[in-house]
């Protein structure tokens, strides 16, 4: 078995390509900078030749990759099928989301339920939010990870992820 990226045959593991958690065969050196692909940018030549791999999952990964060192002659080259462009964008998409955390560094997500540990006055609104109030089924502020959506005292409101606590 060889690296399904570069062909090198020491020290292989496995990749799982999100979100369809398939997996890859790859070598460590592959590993190591396959989150950070300009960190080793020499070593990504071998993107020329596994582009035509008929893989699907190789295929996803070569074009995130390519697309992180803006090879934009090499996309351009590659063919895939829809449901695979699909796949490979919606991995792209969610590597590039903003991570929000709340007071304590804890990852909030869509959904989850927060507590206030301030009382906020809410401008425009007349109220103050007071401390300890649960705000549930939060929503994200598309590429702002300093913000949340959500409704206190049925008004909704957008809170400063440094005054939440997440429950």
């Amino acid at each position: 078995m060889a690296c399904q990226l570069c062909g090198s045959e020491k020290n292989l593991q496995d990749y799982t390509v999100t979100p369809k958690d398939e997996t890859i065969e790859i070598c460590a050196t592959c590993a190591s900078s396959i989150e950070d692909p300009s960190s080793d940018e020499k070593h990504w030549n071998c993107l020329h030749d596994s582009m035509w791999s008929q893989d699907p999952a190789v295929q996803v990964v070569v074009y995130r990759l390519l697309s992180k060192l803006g090879a934009q002659d090499q996309l351009d080259m590659m063919y895939l099928e829809d449901d695979v462009l699909e796949w490979a964008k919606a991995g792209l998409e969610a590597e590039d989301a903003p991570v929000v955390r709340d007071t304590n560094g804890n990852i909030l997500s869509e959904g989850d339920s927060v507590t206030i540990i301030k009382d906020l006055p809410v401008k425009g609104a007349g109220f103050t939010a007071k401390q300890g109030t649960t705000v549930k089924n939060i929503k994200m502020v598309p590429n702002d990870p300093t913000h949340i959506q959500g409704k206190v005292n049925g008004t909704t409101i957008y809170l400063k992820t440094e005054f939440l606590k997440k429950l």
